[in-house]
């Protein structure tokens, strides 16, 4: 296993902290904004909406630049209640946690 790869980006002038860990044929991938996070297909939806958190799903990535690009595909209750919805970028989904 490699060691995970931690980085940051700029959306409307707020910090988003990303992390990529490369696990084989997949990669596991995580974008924390100030409320909430969006987070790759590895990761489970059900245990996010179970803690309460603000979570969206995007499936299918192997990088960040594809997190942000591809659309949301699964989101908590508490994303939905920010706007959020299935379908939108996962980088819209982002600015929607700002």
């Amino acid at each position: 296993m490699n060691t995970p790869v931690r980085g940051e980006l700029v959306i409307n002038n707020t910090n988003i902290v990303t992390f990529l860990v490369e696990l084989g044929p997949a990669n596991l991938i995580l974008a924390v904004a100030p409320r909430g996070f969006l987070m790759c297909g590895y990761l489970d939806i059900s245990v996010a909406e179970k803690l309460q958190n603000t979570a969206c799903v995007v499936s299918g990535v192997q990088t960040v630049d594809e997190l942000l690009s591809k659309p949301v595909v699964k989101l908590t209750s508490r994303a939905q209640q920010l706007g959020i919805t299935a379908g939108i970028s996962g980088r819209a989904a982002l600015e929607k946690m700002i």
